[in-house]
């Protein structure tokens, strides 16, 4: 029996096989620490034969997707200057194939099944750390928090906040029904009963922004292209105002008291100012991509010891451009910074100018979820992390040409507008 190419390379075409895969990536994420290895290799498993099967449609031309690569290319450039090179090389090239397998995922993979693994891989970790999980205390705050199978109740809180980001835009912004409506409610149940018990601002804060954010957007829907820009101009400059004006009337002190939290955010701040203490003794270049956070230096021991890191591992300076620019200083930031922001802008301009774009719709609530967590976490900066993943998924997504087609103009609209047909499929290109 001879199994069709489709099945496992075709948008649209290979749900099940892509379903599946995020699936058991998402859970690989998760939980690499734990199974080891084997995991990581059950990983690329999933991602690397698929280019045995038609390279040409997996691969695409990467000569569009070299602004993608930047940082990662810098990466294992940082070798050259790294005080430990062989921690930068081997983290380098697992973050340069990391970005390979999101490529090759974007290229076979339309957004419908991307948000359907999505739900499965997120229910999956969420219910494994529920099995699993313990409670952890906080000696900062002095309370106890659920970190489920995680050693950070804020990791917990990130994939609480995916499963509910993606069972809101499966039902809110892909209108499913049956049977993933109903997997997206149980989700979303099981998602808000982790994020409540992680105890985690952070995911919390973003999460509630985000999901209003896109039933905002949703409004602007029923205008034109040319009117939706004109509001979303308008509306973005009257944010900024109440938002700059918050601060000045201490609405940030008094949002971070109904979280529990004071204007240090947990110590967040004293980490801060000790990231750009770091980063000024070697501004340009930095030490070297995951090359600062290595047992024996006395910095990194010091900050360890004075947050009570008794592995030792897994901390970092909690923002993720203090902590770009600390490994591979300002010439990385600047790298990462602006793959971020082309890929928040370029959905965001795909979203306001196509009639319909649910895949933009989509990835602009996703990516703009990562900005704002940036700003606490390191969601995008390392290697086997649905974080990073899921951001170099959004960012090739936009050197996929699409197609459009002619449909009646809006009613009171005189113009001819263009926008994908209902079956409206990316083109794989050559």
């Amino acid at each position: 029996m001879r199994i069709p190419k489709s099945t496992f390379i075709r948008p649209g075409r290979n749900a099940t096989y892509g379903m599946v895969a995020i699936a058991l990536s998402f859970f690989v994420f998760a939980y690499s620490s734990r199974f080891g290895q084997a995991s990581i290799l059950a990983y690329y498993a999933l991602w690397f034969p698929l280019v045995l099967l038609d390279y040409r449609s997996v691969l695409g031309n990467y000569r569009k997707h070299l602004w993608i690569f930047a940082f990662g290319v810098f990466t294992c450039l940082s070798i050259f200057w790294s005080v430990v090179p062989s921690i930068s090389a081997r983290a380098g090239i697992q973050y340069m194939t990391h970005i390979v397998c999101a490529l090759i995922a974007m290229r076979t993979l339309d957004i419908r099944t991307l948000t359907r693994g999505a739900i499965a891989g997120a229910g999956m970790v969420l219910i494994y750390s529920i099995l699993f999980g313990y409670y952890a205390f906080d000696p900062f705050d002095g309370t106890y928090s659920f970190v489920g199978a995680f050693d950070s109740k804020n990791q917990l809180g990130f994939y609480a906040s995916l499963g509910i980001y993606f069972a809101f835009a499966a039902v809110f912004i892909l209108g499913e029904r049956r049977i993933w409506m109903l997997g997206a409610g149980i989700l979303g149940l099981l998602s808000a009963y982790c994020l409540h018990a992680s105890a985690s601002a952070t995911s919390m804060l973003t999460t509630g922004l985000v999901v209003c954010l896109c039933i905002g957007l949703r409004v602007i829907l029923f205008l034109s292209p040319r009117q939706r820009q004109r509001l979303f101009v308008a509306a973005a400059i009257s944010g900024v105002v109440l938002a700059v004006a918050g601060v000045y009337l201490g609405a940030v002190d008094l949002v971070l008291g109904a979280f529990g939290k004071d204007s240090t955010l947990t110590g967040r701040t004293y980490l801060w100012q000790q990231g750009i203490a770091a980063a000024q003794l070697n501004p340009f270049f930095g030490v070297g991509y995951q090359a600062y956070w290595v047992q024996g230096f006395s910095e990194p021991e010091r900050l360890w010891d004075e947050f009570y890191i008794g592995s030792r591992a897994g901390f970092h300076f909690h923002n993720t451009y203090i902590e770009t620019t600390v490994e591979t200083g300002l010439i990385g930031v600047f790298l990462l910074a602006s793959i971020l922001l082309s890929t928040i802008i370029g959905h965001l301009k795909r979203f306001l100018g196509d009639i319909r774009n649910d895949e933009s719709y989509v990835l602009f609530g996703l990516t703009t979820l990562l900005l704002i967590r940036s700003f606490v976490e390191i969601d995008i900066l390392n290697p086997y992390q649905v974080g990073s993943f899921l951001f170099y998924f959004a960012a090739g997504k936009l050197a996929m040409r699409t197609r459009t087609s002619p449909i009646a103009p809006l009613a009171g609209d005189d113009r001819m507008e263009l926008a994908p047909p209902a079956n409206w499929e990316p083109r794989i290109s050559r």
